[in-house]
């Protein structure tokens, strides 16, 4: 019997074939959004619960990457991965745990992880790992994303205003990012703060308009437009 299944597809017809992630992640409320979030970035996602699961679908699927929780019924990531390497399975492994210590890390990536992130964890860092480990696998970069006068590589973490390099920091490129990957739509506070921010922050969602604020300085005031009680819209003017 084969295990269940949640698939996460990006929306609209692909110019090349998506990047494949497997998450392998018992909490299900974090692991929805997380497929969600990856899912927004063009990633095709799939999510099981349990490590069982997770090892049959990543031994039995083609897929890019393997985004694997370490404390799961069934069979925990430590056991999962190190059954993946020993079948000379080579799909990258970031590892996610709520555990930390040099021990742990230790024992994640000598199973075979390729590389290892904490619980909580920022979203805009994780799809950077994710992003990075792809890079590594040697598959096309990261697309250049263009609105107008503005080119956000996601793959250098850059940003080009009329050719000319804008400097930003981490979480005003997170931002922006979030902006032009929907560019033309309106994105709410809610969702610039679920990608952006740690998934444990309870914090006031009006720190987005700070960073929209730094952005508008910086890139100018027309490229963001306010929709009054729904959120921001990237465009190609200012």
């Amino acid at each position: 019997m084969h295990p269940p299944v949640t698939q996460f597809r990006p929306p609209g017809p692909a110019a090349h074939r998506p990047y494949r992630l497997l998450l392998v992640e018992d909490e299900k409320r974090l692991a929805l959004s997380l497929a969600k979030g990856l899912m927004a970035e063009g990633y095709a996602v799939d999510v099981v619960h349990d490590g069982l699961a997770g090892l049959h679908q990543a031994s039995e699927e083609g897929y890019d990457l393997v985004v694997l929780d370490i404390m799961l019924p069934g069979m925990n990531g430590y056991r999962v991965c190190g059954a993946l390497r020993a079948a000379g399975h080579e799909v990258p492994i970031l590892m996610l745990t709520a555990k930390d210590g040099e021990y742990d890390e230790a024992e994640g990536l000598d199973t075979g992880a390729d590389d290892y992130l904490t619980k909580p964890f920022s979203y805009v860092v994780l799809v950077a790992r994710v992003k990075a480990l792809l890079r590594r696998r040697g598959r096309t970069a990261p697309p250049v994303l263009r609105v107008g006068s503005l080119a956000v590589d996601q793959g250098a973490r850059r940003v080009e205003r009329d050719g000319a390099e804008v400097a930003l920091t981490t979480k005003e490129f997170a931002v922006l990012e979030q902006l032009a990957l929907r560019a033309g739509e309106v994105v709410s506070k809610a969702e610039i703060l679920e990608h952006v921010w740690d998934f444990a922050y309870e914090g006031d969602v009006n720190i987005i308009e700070v960073y929209v604020s730094a952005l508008r300085r910086k890139l100018g005031a027309g490229h963001i437009v306010t929709v009054r009680g729904a959120g921001y819209r990237l465009v190609s003017g200012g």
